[in-house]
Formats: C-alpha cells, sequence, structure tokens
C-alpha cells in the first residue's frame, strides 16, 4: 500500500469514528434494540462511504481516484465512478491510461442507461484508438447504444439506420467475435423496425382509399419496396396481404376499360399469396377475393 493511500485510509477512519460517536448522541433510543442497533451501524457506514468519497473528490492523487473509480464501477455505483474518471481524464491524457479511463467512461454511462453519452464516449474511443485493447467492444456498443435507444416505428428511424450501419462494419470487421452473434440478432431486429415503419406508412395509404386519389396504389408500391428493401423482416405476410388487398380495391374501384386488367393482377397475386403461405391467418379472406375474381373473369 503507497503512504498516500495509507494516508487516506486513516483519514476515513477518524471521519468513521466521528460518525459514529455524533449518531450516537443523537440516536440513544434505538441502541437499546437490535433493530435500532442494525440501523445505527447502516447510518454509520453510510456517513463513513459518504466522507470517503468526498476526500476521494479532494485528493491530488490520480492513481488512487483511478483504482477507487475501478472499485465503484465493480460495485455498480456507475455515477461515482464516473464523476472520478471525469476527474481525472485530462491529466492520463496521452498515456497508456488514457484509454482505460475512456472506456470505463463509456461503460459508466452504459450501467446508467445513458445510451447517447455513452455512445458518444465509445465513438470518441475508435476516434482516438482505432487499434486500442477495447476496440471490438466500443465497435459493438455503439451499435447495440443505437439498437437500445430506438424509437417507436411511428417516429424518425435516424438511430435504427445508424445502428444498422455500426452493426454491418462490426460483423464486417470482425465476423468471429463473440459479439457477432448477438449484432446480427439485434441488426435483424432493427431491420424489422424500418419494415414495420414501411408497413405502417403502407396502411395508412390504404385506409385513405380513393381520397385524392388512387391511394391503394400507393400502398402497394410502399408495401412491395418494404419486401424489396427488407426481404428477411418478420413483417412479410402482413405487407403482402396488404399488397393483395390493394390489388383487389384497385379492381373493385376500376372503369370498366381496365377491370379485367385488374382483376387478372389480383388473382395472380391471390395465388402468390395462398402459395407463399399456405396456413395464413388471412387464408378465408384471401379464399373469398380469390373466388371474386375468378367470377368475375368468366
Amino acid at each position: 500500500m503507497t503512504e498516500k493511500a495509507h494516508e487516506f485510509q486513516k483519514k476515513t477512519l477518524k471521519i468513521c469514528i466521528c460518525a459514529f460517536f455524533v449518531v450516537t448522541l443523537q440516536a440513544d433510543f434505538c441502541i437499546m434494540t437490535k433493530k435500532g442497533l442494525i440501523i445505527l451501524i447502516s447510518i454509520v457506514f453510510g456517513l463513513a462511504s459518504c466522507g470517503e468519497y468526498q476526500q476521494l473528490l479532494k485528493s491530488r492523487d490520480p492513481d488512487l481516484k483511478y483504482q477507487k473509480a475501478l472499485q465503484y464501477f465493480n460495485d455498480e455505483q456507475y455515477v461515482k465512478a464516473q464523476t472520478l474518471l471525469d476527474d481525472i481524464t485530462t491529466y492520463y491524457r496521452g498515456t497508456d491510461r488514457s484509454q482505460d479511463v475512456l472506456a470505463y467512461l463509456a461503460r459508466c454511462y452504459m450501467g446508467q442507461k445513458d445510451y447517447v453519452s455513452a455512445s458518444e464516449y465509445y465513438q470518441a474511443y475508435i476516434r482516438n484508438y482505432p487499434k486500442g485493447r477495447y476496440i471490438i467492444e466500443a465497435r459493438f456498443q455503439v451499435g447495440h447504444c443505437y439498437y437500445l435507444n430506438v424509437a417507436d416505428a411511428r417516429l424518425d428511424q435516424t438511430d435504427t439506420k445508424k445502428g444498422i450501419e455500426f452493426f454491418t462494419q462490426f460483423v464486417e470487421y470482425y465476423p468471429d467475435s463473440p459479439y457477432a452473434e448477438q449484432a446480427y440478432k439485434e441488426m435483424g431486429e432493427l431491420y424489422d423496425n424500418l419494415a414495420y415503419k414501411e408497413y405502417l406508412n403502407a396502411k395508412l395509404y390504404y385506409n385513405l382509399g380513393t381520397y385524392l386519389g388512387n391511394n391503394y396504389l400507393s400502398a402497394e408500391i410502399v408495401a412491395k419496396n418494404a419486401l424489396k428493401d427488407y426481404p428477411t423482416n418478420k413483417y412479410q405476410e402482413d405487407l403482402s396481404w396488404l399488397i393483395l388487398q390493394a390489388k383487389y380495391q384497385q379492381t373493385l374501384n376500376s372503369v370498366d376499360t381496365k377491370k379485367l386488367d385488374r382483376a387478372r393482377d389480383t388473382e395472380d397475386e391471390y395465388y402468390s399469396f395462398i402459395t407463399e403461405y399456405p396456413e395464413s391467418k388471412h387464408r378465408n379472406a384471401a379464399e373469398r377475393i380469390g373466388k371474386e375474381m375468378k367470377k368475375l373473369l368468366e
């Protein structure tokens, strides 16, 4: 143990003793019972811990602050760890320990569920230490932060797209990483989020019907583009069903000169749908559309 650390412990012990006597004088009513004694001990240790931390903040020993910050981090006291690490960032700049401080700051923000700040620190690490010892963790965690912070599909999806971008880079750089499987899984869910947003847009057009134009055609186009852009998304069946419905409505609302052509197109879509999704929950409704188109074409 260093002389500074020994002196720090002596100061902490003095604080504990003082705290004990202060609380004892103010809590005579509770020390006669077992419960009261437990409360008293808890208060004393709480005051001692607070005093230790205040002493740390005043300390001019960066090595001591660093070691204590790691202890606080391991005890999941992320705010205290972050505060101490922030305090020594400048001191270690340009040294090998600087990347440790930066990585642990990012981890502290992860622990606090502040994914925006965590992402910023991990990206700073990537810029400053592209070959550093935490680089694999940092590249994965940036994508993971965007994944954890993803917005509802009805809102702006900028973070979703950024998450996909970082995950794509990650699996390209580190295909054999222990994080790779999780990266693929979360990237797939982000793609699902984008596909769902397109589904909602297509559904909106469909619900508008013929208001101020042929919105059924717009619904069909948006749904088809979603299937093309996100071919493995989990909303494929819903998108395909919406396309069939949109084609069907266009047939019903068509002028006579185009009705037969659209009926054939709808019938083709019906056969494609039941072939692709024979057990679909929409099977009965699809069958009704198929029968109606067949009758129309007779």
